[in-house]
């Protein structure tokens, strides 16, 4: 967790941004992010945060209430936070987005998440759920290939390692469920990561997400 490398032009560096670029009159694209968590209590108003820093919530130290929603998962903290991450919305209209916590700070009362929070946001706490968290996976294999359909060759898979922890030993089974959904014929690759970039929708822009299982198929004919 100190450093991160790129590889480019047979050298590594630190501060270089790789792009790879797909084109072709034949070219077709699917995408979609799903997660599976389940929502429950209330939206709390973001009412004071720096960057991906969150300090209070509807005016109260935002450590103190998430522990009071946790029960006995609060002294495992940091690492209970994966079953229990934020949906995030900017706006009421927004569709929400799930923001990982990093870590805590006790002595600020404060909650580090994998992505900023931004003041007078809404936040609404989520809980883990395997069966929901498999079906998201499923959800958005089938969005992403209904894109491409019997022509996707290729299906790349990027998976939050949050829902690793969270799956343990089923982690494989959001994949097979991935599998089952596309056929037989599509290539599978991918990996997991600290956080997935991709669109909600056609005409969306592109969002930072945690905890979901984002999926892009790739068609030529």
């Amino acid at each position: 967790f100190n450093e991160t490398f790129v590889i480019s032009n047979n050298t590594i560096a630190d501060r270089v941004i790789v792009g790879l670029g797909f084109y072709g009159d034949h070219l077709q694209i699917g995408y979609s992010s799903k997660g599976g968590w389940d929502s429950f209590g209330k939206d709390r108003l973001v009412t004071k945060s720096h960057k991906n820093v969150l300090y209070e919530l509807d005016g109260l130290p935002a450590l103190e209430l998430y522990k009071s929603f946790l029960g006995d998962n609060a002294i495992k903290l940091p690492s209970s936070g994966l079953l229990f991450p934020l949906s995030l919305r900017v706006n009421e209209h927004d569709i929400p987005v799930v923001r990982t916590i990093l870590s805590v700070n006790e002595e600020e009362q404060s909650l580090t998440f994998a992505g900023n929070i931004p003041q007078d946001a809404y936040v609404r706490l989520m809980k883990a759920n395997v069966d929901r968290l498999i079906s998201g996976a499923e959800d958005s294999a089938k969005n992403a290939y209904s894109a491409t359909n019997d022509n996707t060759e290729l299906a790349i898979l990027i998976s939050c390692v949050g829902r690793r922890l969270v799956l343990k030993q089923l982690a494989e089974e959001e994949v097979e469920v991935v599998q089952e959904t596309i056929g037989q014929h599509p290539k599978i690759t991918g990996f997991y990561s600290y956080g997935e970039i991709a669109p909600f929708g056609v005409f969306s822009p592109c969002e930072l997400h945690n905890q979901t299982m984002t999926i892009t198929t790739l068609s030529e004919c």
